[in-house]
């Protein structure tokens, strides 16, 4: 089989030069303790090793190149340049306790057309590699960061692309990345083979379910998807999931002003949920303000605060878990897709 990643291609390499099993470790000990990101300075390893790794995987052990960056006091948002031309984004949440977050991409662009979504603006461009998602996290850990969880919740539908299942192989494996599936959490609008997989195969990662209207006519306004995944057979896998792993799921609801935040909207939101039988309590709803773009269309508003109180009142009353999540890096365009926005005009000038 050919190799999906560079730490595939590193072990095929070691196997080929008949080097001993334990370079691998002396590799990857470089890359995830020491945080050396080029080949040349692994002078651990024999001159005629290292020369093999330049020559089949580059000098750098990274395969993107950071080419616009904006933060603000919780957040660093990274667009990277890829392969094609391409460029990607990713986002490091930090928070007060200490702990650090990563909003990764699976896809440049996504190809779904989410109303207002300003990724699916850009259409979908490519899936990326394993080693171009991966990436977007051996970045922050060169930069000294830690790598506590990471949400596929950056560019891109995660479910739609294949080789995110070779990416989540890599960031669980011990001997790379090694984290846990409980720190992974991924983002779906609702795959329904892609929710099946994950629960064959990575039954510990944690899903997230992107809701966003209760009412299917609504729903596949907002969202395309829902006439080929009905949300009714969604729900239905996602309980599937829950029954077959114990794990809870999170509903995303990206509240939207005057369109999905009625009090007929909540009321709905919690007969849905509430009408999962014994399993209710195994989910848990995230409500969304919404982050407005400049490539988005401009009848999407935020909910005022009165409205998401209300919101959260009525499924509270109606005993579902939920939680408003924290609004970050509204002052640096940290919806997916403004920063890729933001840099077209950029690299067209240069």
């Amino acid at each position: 089989m050919k190799p999906t990643s560079k730490y595939e291609t590193i072990q095929q390499l070691l196997l080929d030069m008949k080097e001993p099993a334990y370079r691998f470790s002396q590799i990857m000990d470089a890359i995830f303790k020491q945080r050396i990101g080029e080949y040349e300075q692994m002078t651990l390893l024999p001159l005629r090793l290292r020369n093999e790794l330049i020559n089949k995987l580059g000098g750098r052990v990274l395969t993107l190149t950071p080419s616009l960056e904006q933060t603000s006091k919780q957040v660093n948002k990274v667009l990277f340049a890829a392969a094609k031309g391409d460029r990607i984004e990713a986002v490091q949440l930090r928070y007060e306790r200490g702990w650090n977050s990563y909003c990764i991409s699976s896809q440049c662009g996504c190809g779904y057309g989410c109303s207002f979504c300003a990724t699916g603006t850009i259409g979908l461009k490519r899936n990326l590699t394993v080693d171009e998602i991966t990436d977007q996290l051996l970045y922050f850990h060169f930069h000294g960061q830690s790598l506590d969880s990471v949400s596929f919740m950056g560019m891109g539908e995660a479910l739609a692309n294949p080789h995110l299942f070779d990416a989540l192989s890599t960031l669980t494996d011990p001997a790379i990345f090694g984290l846990g599936q409980r720190r992974i959490t991924v983002s779906t609008i609702g795959i329904v083979p892609g929710i099946e997989r994950v629960t064959r195969e990575f039954p510990q990662v944690n899903l997230t379910f992107s809701l966003h209207s209760p009412f299917d006519e609504q729903r596949s306004e907002l969202m395309p998807i829902n006439k080929r995944f009905p949300l009714a057979d969604v729900l239905a896998t996602l309980d599937r999931h829950i029954r077959a792993t114990g794990r809870k799921v999170y509903i995303a609801y990206i509240l939207l002003r005057d369109v999905n935040d009625s009090n007929e909207h909540a009321e709905a939101v919690s007969a849905l949920l509430n009408g999962r039988g014994s399993w209710n309590h195994l989910y848990h709803v995230n409500l969304i303000p919404y982050n407005s773009t400049e490539v988005t269309p401009q009848t999407y508003k935020q909910s005022d605060k009165d409205r998401i109180n209300q919101f959260v009142h009525i499924l509270k009353a109606r005993g579902v878990n939920v939680t408003v999540r924290t609004q970050f890096g509204s002052d640096i365009d940290a919806a997916c897709g403004q920063l890729y926005g933001k840099s077209e005009g950029l690299f067209l000038e240069n």
